[in-house]
């Protein structure tokens, strides 16, 4: 079993490592492209190698998932190489960690109870709209204002309520953001697989990503290009179907001694058109429900 476990986290580094090297142009790391046709997206393996400064044979055995005991500074460069930023250069290590068997047992999946002072914070932040999320998106507890601003989210049940559900599933979603819609689902997907490469037995991560595979071909295909990062903007603009367009400040706070939770919390300047809307929004969204199942 411990073999099958190494081999299964060393070919989860692998795949990340193929997923950045055919994603990364040989332009964008200073290489000179000859006249004749190539038939490998992005860097080759023998140029990704002497980039980092490592045999071939070796790299390809990294890729391969049959190295699982990468050194630092073997790391270090293959980031170096495919201009990762920092966030993609931790999750490098962290899987490293993981397929050399270093990294501690996995935590058990986070908590889904929200505990009741939290769900009093919320309705304190009215009108403003707020959200405790999961890890994995679920939507654990809202105030009124909160579940109504994704459009047509509350006529689901509340089990079945998650953001990246939402984006990828809901009819309502591509509309509602239909400014920033491909930079919503590519933030979306890089959260899930950053946290999934380094909990990919989790179940209430399998079972959501499962599910979206299965249903949602946009999900498939940038979950297959293995992004870890996501801009996740400042501001948020939605066209809601009952107040009209507002573009809203968003925070993500996490909440402390319960992990795997934060809140999420939308803001407007007083005074403005887009406070307006959202004043209306909380007025006419209705006596919320029981916040949390």
């Amino acid at each position: 079993m411990a073999s099958e476990s190494a081999h299964s986290e060393g070919a989860e580094l692998g795949r990340y490592l193929r997923a950045r090297r055919t994603q990364t142009s040989p332009a964008h790391v200073g290489l000179t492209v000859g006249a004749g046709i190539r038939r490998t997206p992005g860097l080759r393996r023998e140029e990704l190698a002497t980039l980092s400064g490592i045999s071939i044979d070796y790299y390809v055995r990294l890729e391969r998932g049959k190295e699982t005991r990468p050194s630092p500074a073997v790391l270090d460069a293959l980031a170096r190489a495919l201009h990762m930023d920092d966030q993609e250069h931790q999750h490098l290590r962290e899987l490293a960690a993981r397929a050399a068997r270093y990294a501690p047992e996995p935590p058990p999946a986070p908590s889904r109870t929200v505990r009741p002072h939290l769900k009093l914070l919320l309705e304190s932040l009215r009108p403003n709209p707020a959200l405790v999320i999961s890890r994995s998106m679920d939507v654990l507890a809202w105030n009124s204002g909160g579940l109504a601003l994704y459009a047509g989210l509350e006529e689901w049940p509340a089990k079945h309520r998650n953001l990246a559900r939402y984006l990828f599933l809901h009819p309502a979603a591509r509309d509602l953001f239909a400014d920033n819609w491909d930079r919503q689902i590519t933030g979306c997907v890089a959260r899930l697989r950053a946290i999934a490469g380094t909990a990919p037995d989790a179940p209430d991560l399998t079972n959501l990503v499962g599910e979206l595979l299965l249903k949602s071909p946009d999900f498939a295909g940038l979950w297959e290009r293995y992004e870890v990062t996501g801009r996740k903007p400042v501001q948020k603009t939605f066209h809601h179907p009952q107040v009209g367009t507002l573009t809203l400040t968003s925070q993500s706070l996490h909440i402390e001694g319960t992990p795997g939770q934060r809140i999420g919390v939308y803001t407007a300047e007083p005074g403005t058109p887009d406070h307006d809307a959202l004043l209306l929004l909380d007025m006419t969204a209705g006596v919320p429900s029981p916040s949390t199942r």
